[in-house]
């Protein structure tokens, strides 16, 4: 680092007492100089390959450039703005300008969430952070209480998903400004709504991405991804890299109040170090955080539990992970199709009890999808460090025309697994608009250079090809197209169904409340247990201290009836004491055809169709 201690971060542009003081890693480079509009100004060589360098008179919006060995010049590879994308010039931003008025919040608990996922650029019509700022109101009544941003690090194009993000200090210009992206986060919190982002620390998007240019040394030549060359955190050169990634993580926490971080696909953040990366990013992001309580969520396909276990256990010691197999059983369950990677899932009663018992359900099996085990043993994890989801943007999006769940499945049926979702003792995760039903899509969008969109269409329609129904020649040439902007604005949520759904609404709302305010539900202490009823119904009991149990009962297929019931934990709490009907379903006040008490005086039971019903003891 250089003598001047006033910087807050080790790269990047910052304001200082005298101007701006420049600092930027380039061990490949012999001289490297800031471009501020006409005026070339030297960068004094330190160790390590970095270069740095106080530049007087110079403010906050300057735009500039770095020139490298006199030849060309290109953006900060820290910039914290482009404001005409990631080919243009960098600008110069002052954090310490914005007037945060959260000074009383504390962050966020990371039990008992009810979280959202949102993409700024099609939750709503105008697509920015001051048009997403004015629907939180409507999120927090509905009981959300942390939304997850998909990547806003500056990319390519006029629209994308965001994970080819190539700049990634600076929120995309198309959003809005940095201060824009810190006005939303202070609006959240007002309305007492958390702000977690989703970060991609395994690749860097193709366009736009100009690291190579500063050092090679980035990107690693032992290990790959899916998408990309693999970052660098193991190999030659590779703690400044390790330290360029860190103070990212430091910058979205500090200088955004942010309230966590979810990591895009860690199993592609590939570190054979001693110390691995994911357990620094995770004391890196605590440490910027202060006083302030914060989550880092994972993202692994593997499945390892190693994640979420305590860093004295060996482990990374982050809070949660997204959970797969809830959603893939679910599906099956709703829709009966068990192509490609639904294919070692059969959506069964016992394969819901024990998604819900124990998180995952692969543990080291092997699937046949792979050929591989997947999974390690995850019994010990807390429920609430699984989240667990019915969509999100990649499982609406993995399919030919990006349909949501409940038109993909009887209303009924969706009702009972939205409930199972929402009572569950896991972390649940609400996909934007689902609690409405919206009828938008979510596709695949992503708007490359000429020569990338093809390329791009083509690998979206081979990952397709997996799915037997997507893959024969018809399927796959009318799949949309990901650089056609009608793919993207089709993709826009209308927050008018907001008003005209109320059923939906009433549905998450209601079973949110029941999460949050019951004294089983919401505890976080309640043990849980479940028992199959028949091919296609299920029970899943919550048990308290105090033996005023919860039991929930689910029937995805026919009515079904018990003459006997020789199954415990359909028994009430004491014998003088029967089940009374807390919530079900199939209230007409959400669509259905009417509620109706399951258990009779003489001990039986019938169970409706296609629907949840939650008891409790009749002397609660």
């Amino acid at each position: 680092m250089p003598s001047d201690t006033r910087r807050r971060f080790p790269i990047g542009a910052e304001i200082v007492e005298n101007g701006v003081h420049f600092r930027v890693w380039a061990p490949k480079r012999k001289r490297v100089e800031v471009l501020i509009g006409n005026a070339a100004s030297a960068l004094t060589a330190e160790a390590d390959g970095y270069f740095s360098g106080l530049v007087p008179s110079v403010r906050a919006d300057a735009r500039y450039r770095f020139r490298l060995d006199g030849k060309d010049a290109f953006p900060d590879p820290a910039s914290r703005y482009q404001p005409e994308g990631p080919h243009e010039a960098s600008q110069v931003v002052d954090p310490a300008a914005f007037r945060w008025t959260d000074g009383d919040w504390r962050g966020i608990d990371a039990t008992r969430q009810v979280m959202y996922e949102l993409h700024i650029g099609t939750f709503t019509r105008e697509g920015t952070f001051a048009s997403a700022a004015e629907q939180l109101s409507e999120l927090g009544g509905v009981g959300v209480t942390a939304v997850e941003l998909m990547p806003v690090a500056e990319f390519p194009g006029r629209f994308g998903w965001g994970y080819d993000g190539v700049d990634m200090f600076a929120p995309y210009h198309g959003y809005g400004s940095p201060d824009d992206f810190r006005a939303f986060v202070d609006r959240a919190h007002a309305e007492g709504i958390a702000v977690i982002l989703d970060v991609v620390y395994n690749h860097v998007g193709p366009d736009g991405n100009y690291l190579r240019q500063f050092s090679d040394a980035y990107f690693s030549d032992r290990h790959h991804t899916d998408w990309g060359d693999a970052i660098n955190y193991d190999g030659v050169d590779s703690p400044p890299v390790r330290e360029f990634v860190l103070s990212n993580v430091r910058h979205w926490i500090s200088e955004y109040h942010l309230d966590g971080l979810r990591l895009d696909a860690t199993d592609h953040i590939h570190d054979d170090s001693e110390l691995h990366l994911l357990r620094e990013i995770g004391a890196e992001a605590r440490q910027a955080a202060g006083a302030r309580s914060i989550v880092v969520i994972a993202e692994h396909e593997g499945q390892d539990a190693l994640l979420v276990r305590p860093v004295d256990g060996r482990g990374h010691g982050l809070d949660a992970v997204w959970s797969d197999d809830f959603h893939h059983t679910a599906l099956v369950a709703a829709t009966g199709r068990r192509e490609a990677y639904f294919t070692d899932y059969r959506g069964t009663p016992q394969e819901l009890i024990s998604a819900i018992k124990r998180g995952y359900l692969y543990q080291g099996q092997r699937r046949t999808w792979r050929r591989e085990r997947r999974g390690t043993s995850a019994f010990e994890v807390p429920p609430h460090r699984f989240v667990h989801y019915l969509e999100n943007h990649d499982q609406v999006a993995n399919s030919r025309d990006g349909r949501r769940l409940h038109q993909l499945t009887s209303p009924g049926r969706y009702r009972a697994l939205t409930a199972l979702l929402l009572l569950g003792p896991q972390t649940p995760l609400l996909f934007q608009g689902q609690e409405f039903g919206s009828s938008a899509p979510f596709l695949y969008f992503a708007d490359h250079n000429p020569e990338l969109n093809p390329l791009v269409r083509q690998g979206r329609a081979k990952f397709l090809a997996q799915f037997a129904s997507l893959a024969d020649r018809r399927s796959q040439e009318t799949l949309p197209d990901p650089g056609d902007e009608q793919t993207f604005t089709r993709s826009k949520l209308d927050s008018d169904e907001r008003r005209r759904n109320v059923s939906h609404c009433a549905l998450h709302r209601d079973l949110i409340t029941l999460r949050r305010c019951d004294p089983v539900l919401c505890s976080g202490t309640a043990g849980v247990d479940g028992a199959v009823l028949s091919d296609h119904a299920f029970v899943i009991r919550f048990f308290s201290e105090n033996g005023n149990d919860r039991l929930l009962v689910v029937n995805l297929g026919p009515d079904h009836a018990l003459e006997i019931a020789p199954e415990p934990l359909l028994a009430p709490p004491a014998r003088e004491r029967g089940w009374t009907m807390l919530w079900q379903s199939e209230d007409p006040c959400y669509g259905g055809p009417g509620a109706s008490h399951i258990e009779a005086e003489d001990g039986s039971w019938r169970i409706p169709a296609e629907s949840a019903t939650l008891l409790v003891s009749e002397a609660d």
